[in-house]
């Protein structure tokens, strides 16, 4: 007999798998040397991942909890404080294994999306590459920690896997795909394969990206912004960290998107030629990337939730015929 799992948003507001969460944050905030003073609040679930609340008297602590495809953040957070220690907050505690995560509050985030100008974006920008370049050495250790490849090479079988499981849904489902249009995607492949051969040969290398930079993953200064939140990271094209802050940075103040570049590129002592050539090709592997990373974090969705969020690994992957 098969027993199907309850969806992520289920788990994690039953009593059992409140009271076993309960036990260990309370376990670890004591061996922290830290007290509890309230209740424990979850203020957020997600299809993907929960957040827990508690006031210690250290100030709050922030618990988290991922689904299955997202689970390796807790294990990557741990040993990105080995190899990055002065750039991120050290977790209270992990549990690999469960893919839970406990850290101090970082504070009020500095800015909003909608408030941040050009200086704002270039700073951001410009700590995401120095993440990059301290960690592109370290590919072997992040992807054994369970670090999602998205490297150039493995974009195209990820491609057909994704085209085969769109195609298969019913129709009414958000991300179906049409037998025309998984045609028209198909013929884009040769494309998709050149534009991994050029990411390979590129100056940018293939290193740690975060997957959603933008400001409301920040805390610290606007002047000094520090990352969090690595559930959509992956190893994969650096210049694929720029997709996202391009995307927010239109619906906000007026930002000069080319300076934001500039500053990015400063980081990398490259020319805006190269960039081109890897921004144009990874207009094609970011989209397999980021529809491919939605797909598995909805895995565990309710049919409602796939209702809310469904469309976004079809809507995702249409980014490359925009080209």
């Amino acid at each position: 007999m098969t027993v199907r799992t309850p969806p992520f948003s289920q788990q994690v507001v039953s009593p059992a798998w409140r009271s076993a969460a309960t036990e260990w944050i309370a376990e670890m905030v004591t061996r922290a040397g830290w007290r509890l003073t309230g209740p424990i609040r979850q203020p957020r679930v997600r299809p993907w991942s929960t957040q827990l609340v508690v006031a210690t008297d250290h100030g709050d602590v922030w618990f988290k909890a991922n689904c299955r495809a997202a689970r390796f953040e807790a294990g990557v957070h741990q040993l990105l404080t080995q190899l990055i220690p002065e750039l991120l907050q050290r977790p209270l505690a992990v549990d690999p294994r469960r893919g839970w995560l406990l850290t101090a509050d970082h504070g009020e985030r500095p800015l909003e999306d909608t408030d941040a100008g050009t200086a704002d974006w270039c700073a951001l920008v410009r700590e995401g590459a120095r993440w990059q370049q301290r960690l592109a050495d370290h590919g072997t250790e992040l992807l054994e920690a369970g670090l999602p490849d998205h490297s150039p090479r493995t974009v195209p079988e990820r491609f057909d896997q994704l085209l085969d499981a769109l195609e298969g849904l019913p129709d009414l489902h958000p991300s179906a795909l049409t037998a025309d249009e998984a045609t028209r995607f198909r013929r884009h492949r040769d494309e998709l394969a050149e534009a991994c051969a050029a990411l390979e040969a590129s100056s940018l290398p293939t290193t740690f990206q975060h997957g959603d930079l933008h400001w409301g993953n920040v805390w610290g200064t606007r002047e000094r912004p520090r990352l969090l939140d690595f559930g959509d990271a992956s190893w994969a094209p650096a210049v694929e960290l720029l997709s996202v802050p391009r995307a927010v940075a239109r619906m906000g103040a007026d930002v000069d998107w080319l300076g934001v570049v500039a500053a990015y590129l400063e980081v990398w002592d490259i020319d805006h030629t190269a960039w081109g050539v890897a921004w144009n090709a990874a207009t094609f592997t970011h989209a397999v990337n980021r529809a491919g990373s939605w797909w598995g974090l909805l895995q565990e969705a309710t049919e409602a939730e796939w209702e809310q969020w469904g469309e976004a690994p079809l809507a995702h992957l249409r980014e490359m015929m925009r080209t």
